[in-house]
């Protein structure tokens, strides 16, 4: 059971993001001290046709390519759509804020706050890390995934 808890939002963009923008946000938001645990969704790009005539060939995808956050390297798995932020604490909301306006010049954006991520371990949690699973991936399992989350340092 998690101790603390922690506050939670999500940045909605008016648009799916490109994998340029998205590595030049991801990097704004990682230099922000205060965000515990980051989470991409939207729809996924998988490498390989999951299902039709064409099952097994390759996806040639223009979105699906790796990106540079922090001293990483992320192969990017998701279109992102949003990004759901686990804080440190609400004081941190404004200076992401500040450091993620200068990303939305041709758009709009806006940061929604509520309860996003599980923080009690669920049973595809159990299942995927088993019972001494690290509290820091708590809700970031995907049961059809064959990776683990991907831990991206930043600013402590």
């Amino acid at each position: 059971m998690t101790e603390a808890t922690f506050p939670q939002c999500r940045i909605v963009t008016a648009r799916l993001l490109n994998p340029e923008t998205t590595e030049c946000l991801l990097n704004k938001i990682v230099s922000v001290a205060g965000v515990r645990r980051m989470v991409l969704n939207g729809p996924r790009l998988p490498v390989s046709i999951t299902y039709g005539p064409a099952k097994g060939l390759a996806n040639p995808h223009v979105m699906r390519k790796t990106i540079h956050v922090g001293d990483q390297e992320v192969d990017l798995q998701v279109h992102v759509g949003t990004v759901v932020l686990e804080l440190e604490s609400r004081d941190v909301i404004p200076a992401l804020k500040a450091a993620i306006e200068p990303v939305f010049t041709t758009f709009s954006f806006y940061i929604q706050e509520g309860r996003y991520m599980k923080t009690e371990p669920s049973l595809v949690d159990y299942c995927k890390y088993g019972p001494n699973a690290d509290k820091s991936i708590l809700g970031l399992a995907d049961p059809n995934s064959k990776s683990r989350p991907i831990i991206i340092q930043g600013n402590k």
